[in-house]
C-alpha cells in the first residue's frame, strides 16, 4: 500500500509527521505508542492495519510526539498536548468530519478530542483502550510495582543491541505472534523511540485518566476488547464502555492487544467496524455555510452551555463567542438562541446518540 508522509507543526514547535493512503471518505487514527510511519508500512505487526483501513478509506495516520519521524526532543507530553497534535494534523488535512479510531492509550485521547469537537467525529472506534492508566486503576500495590517494574525495563534495556528488556514488551502486547512478527515489533520498538522517550511515554501513561470526560462522549461509539488482553485489561474495557453513553461493546477472543492477520478477531474487528461505519453513516449537514468554529460553538449552544462556558471550553475570549454567535443566527436566519437550539437539535446537534 502507497501513502504519502508529510509533517506539519504543533502549536509549541513539535514537528508531527503523518501519512495518508487509499482513497475515499476519511478515517483517522489517533497516534499511539511504538510507532513509525515507513516502517510500520513493512511490517507483518501493522501492514494488515493498513491495507484493510485504506482500502475503502483515506486513512490517516501519524506519529506521536517522541516518536517515529515526529521530533524526538520533546518538552510536554501529555493528554492536551496529544489532542493539539491531533487537532493540527486534521486542520492541515483540512479533514472537516471523520470517524476516529484509536487504540490503546489512544483511546484517551480520542475520548479527550470527541468531547471538544463533537462536531467533527462522525463515529468513535476504541480498541483496547482504556480511560484509566495504570497507576490509576486502584491496583493492588504488586500491580503498581508491574508498572515501576516496566519503567526500569525500559531504562536498562530499551536502547540495546540485545533485545532481551524489549522481548517483554512484545511478549505483553502480542503473546500469539510469530517470531518473525515478534522480531519485528522488537525492532519497532529500538527505532521508535530512544530509551528516555520510552520511559516517558510509559510514566505519562500510566498516569492518564478522562474518567470524568468519558460521560461527556455523544458521537455514537463501538468498543472492541480482547477478552485476554495481556497488556490492557478486558475490564478496563467494561469500564470505558459504562462511561460512555450509549455505547456499543464488543469482546474478542484474543490475547494480542495490537490483532494480527492470522487470527479470527482481526476478522471480527474489521465486520464490527464495517457495519457501524455502514449503519451510522452521518447525514449531509444543514449547516454548510458554518465554519468549523461556528459548528463548536453552535454545538455547545445546542448542549444548553452559556457564553461563559463556551469561551472556557474552547479556550476563547468571552467576546470571541459573541462574535461567533453573531455570525451564526445572520447565517442559520434566526433571532435569538432558543431558534438556533431548535434548528441545532433537529439536526442531531447537542444531544446524545443512540
Amino acid at each position: 500500500m502507497r501513502q504519502q508522509i508529510r509533517f506539519c507543526t504543533s502549536d509549541d514547535g513539535v514537528r508531527i509527521a503523518y501519512a495518508t493512503s487509499g482513497s475515499g471518505p476519511p478515517l483517522v487514527k489517533v497516534a499511539n505508542w511504538l510507532s513509525h510511519l515507513e516502517f510500520d508500512a513493512q511490517s507483518p505487526v501493522w501492514t494488515h492495519w493498513l491495507n484493510e483501513l485504506s482500502r475503502d478509506h483515506t486513512y490517516i495516520r501519524y506519529d506521536e510526539r517522541g516518536c517515529g519521524l515526529s521530533d524526538w526532543d520533546v518538552q510536554e507530553f501529555s493528554l492536551d498536548a496529544w489532542v493539539r497534535d491531533l487537532e493540527e494534523v486534521v486542520d492541515a488535512l483540512k479533514v472537516e468530519r471523520f470517524p476516529l479510531l484509536a487504540l490503546s492509550q489512544g483511546g484517551a485521547v480520542a475520548v479527550a478530542y470527541a468531547v471538544r469537537h463533537p462536531e467533527r467525529v462522525s463515529h468513535l472506534i476504541l480498541c483496547g483502550a482504556y480511560a484509566r492508566g495504570r497507576y490509576k486503576r486502584g491496583n493492588s500495590p504488586q500491580q503498581d510495582e508491574i508498572g515501576d517494574l516496566m519503567i526500569e525495563l525500559a531504562r536498562l534495556g530499551w536502547g540495546k543491541d540485545h533485545p532481551a528488556f524489549r522481548q517483554f514488551f512484545a511478549t505483553l502486547f502480542i503473546p500469539d505472534a510469530t517470531l518473525e512478527q515478534m522480531q519485528w515489533f522488537n525492532d519497532l520498538a529500538r527505532i521508535s523511540a530512544s530509551p528516555e522517550n520510552a520511559i516517558r511515554f510509559l510514566d505519562a501513561f500510566f498516569g492518564m485518566d478522562v474518567t470524568h470526560l468519558a460521560p461527556s462522549v455523544t458521537v455514537p461509539t463501538l468498543i472492541l476488547h480482547g477478552r485476554d488482553d495481556a497488556s490492557v485489561p478486558f475490564e478496563e474495557g467494561r469500564v470505558l464502555a459504562a462511561l460512555i453513553p450509549n455505547a456499543r461493546f464488543i469482546p474478542l477472543e484474543t490475547r494480542n492487544h495490537i490483532l494480527m492477520a492470522e487470527e479470527p478477531a482481526w476478522q471480527q474487528f474489521l465486520a464490527e467496524v464495517r457495519d457501524f461505519l455502514e449503519a451510522n453513516k452521518p447525514q449531509a449537514s444543514p449547516f454548510v455555510d458554518l465554519t468549523s468554529r461556528e459548528l463548536e460553538v453552535l454545538e455547545l449552544i445546542a448542549r444548553g452551555l452559556d457564553n461563559a462556558e463556551i469561551a472556557e471550553r474552547l479556550v476563547i475570549s468571552p467576546a470571541t463567542v459573541r462574535n461567533h454567535i453573531t455570525s451564526i443566527f445572520s447565517k442559520l436566519q434566526v433571532a435569538n438562541r432558543a431558534q438556533a437550539i431548535v434548528l441545532a437539535r433537529d439536526a442531531g446537534l447537542g444531544i446524545p446518540h443512540r
